[in-house]
């Protein structure tokens, strides 16, 4: 049974990570990451070549962060594969015993680290959910064809409160609710204000009960910052670029700033959980939990037992 199913079934506050696989093939690296969040959080989003940067597949480096001792969330995009490539995915990932995923559109590949790649997109974001749902809920293929094993997992999709109009991507996630996603991630929040105001909307429009995981992202530097401000979805605030530039430690101050946000959305009413962003920095993710009082996490055995 699904960790987070369960812990959103007891109505726990649910703190994930992101997890992202290198851009080679050392396993070792997989297990160190994973290593250093096992413990700190209740499951990790395995990326599938976030940022459209070539890295290991999200699949197995799933099954390795499993055998590492830490339940993971499978990330799958739209970006490089058709419907049938999606559907044979994620068969094969539940044969493994993965049972927890996370559907996207995928960065645009001009963004990435291969611009001349074809950005595939069969499915959108939306279109995703309603796929993985109907394999679960109907057990059927999208061409209708019956699945004779009955399928069970947990369905994730994402959300970006910051988007220009906000409007647009409030319509997006009631859609991705009402066809039935079991939870919500969103990029990271730095205007708690503004994303208490997007959320309300959704939870006013939806019409039924999504668990959101508001994202919380741990910067590392002023540059970072910086960076960040040039991807879609992402809206950093001059103030906080100027808080992290002015510290004598920016990574600690990176962390207090996170630890903050942290502490502003657990107290906000519909929000069920934090994601964790650290850039191949998965002991950030750690100091946060510690900072914010997240610690101990409910163990596997006993959440699911």
């Amino acid at each position: 049974m699904s960790i987070i199913r369960e812990l959103l079934r007891r109505g726990d506050f649910v703190v994930t990570a992101e997890l992202n696989p290198p851009k080679s093939a050392s396993a070792n690296v997989v297990r160190r990451r994973a290593g250093v969040l096992r413990g700190c959080v209740d499951a990790v989003n395995v990326t599938d070549n976030n940022r459209a940067l070539v890295s290991m597949a999200a699949i197995p480096a799933a099954t390795i962060v499993r055998a590492a001792g830490v339940e993971p969330i499978v990330q799958m995009t739209a970006r490089d594969r058709n419907r049938i490539a999606l559907q044979s995915d994620l068969l094969g990932a539940v044969a493994l015993g993965l049972d927890q995923f996370l559907f996207m559109s995928g960065d645009d590949p001009k963004r990435g680290s291969d611009p001349e790649a074809t950005n595939v997109r069969d499915l959108d974001g939306i279109g995703l959910v309603r796929m993985a749902v109907r394999m679960r809920d109907e057990g059927r293929f999208l061409s209708g064809e019956e699945i004779r094993e009955p399928l069970d997992y947990v369905v994730g999709a994402t959300a970006s409160p910051f988007t220009k109009p906000t409007e647009a991507d409030v319509t997006k996630t009631v859609e991705k609710a009402r066809a039935g996603a079991d939870f919500i991630q969103t990029q990271p929040v730095f205007d708690v204000a503004a994303f208490s105001r997007w959320l309300s909307e959704v939870r006013r429009q939806a019409g039924r009960e999504v668990a959101v995981l508001a994202g919380v992202f741990t910067l590392r530097g002023a540059e970072q910052a910086e960076r960040l401000r040039g991807i879609p979805g992402i809206e950093i605030p001059p103030a906080v670029g100027e808080r992290i530039a002015k510290a004598d430690d920016p990574e600690s101050e990176g962390v207090a700033l996170a630890v903050e946000t942290v502490r502003a959305l657990r107290a906000l009413p519909g929000v069920n959980g934090v994601h964790l962003y650290a850039i191949e920095w998965p002991e950030g993710v750690a100091r946060v939990v510690e900072g914010a009082g997240l610690l101990p996490r409910p163990r596997v055995k006993e959440a699911v037992g």
